[in-house]
C-alpha cells in the first residue's frame, strides 16, 4: 500500500509540530518554578564587571570645561 503525501499535508503537519513546540516553550518559560533560575540568568551579562571599591573616597570632579 503506497500512501501519497501531498504538500498540504506536509505543511499541515509542520504547522502542528511548530505550534506544539511553541506551546511547550511558552509553558516552560512562564513556569513559576523557573523564576529563581531566570532571575540569576538575567544578571549574567553583568557578572564579569568589577565591583566598585567603596572603601576609597571618590576623586573630586573638575568643573573646568
Amino acid at each position: 500500500m503506497v500512501i501519497e503525501m501531498s504538500s498540504g499535508l506536509i505543511r499541515g503537519l509542520g504547522t502542528v509540530v511548530v505550534f506544539v513546540a511553541f506551546v511547550g516553550l511558552t509553558i516552560w518559560v512562564f513556569n513559576r518554578k523557573r523564576t529563581p533560575e531566570f532571575a540569576e540568568a538575567r544578571l549574567l551579562p553583568f557578572a564579569d564587571e568589577p565591583q566598585p571599591d567603596i572603601t576609597q573616597a571618590p576623586e573630586p570632579r573638575s568643573t573646568r570645561p
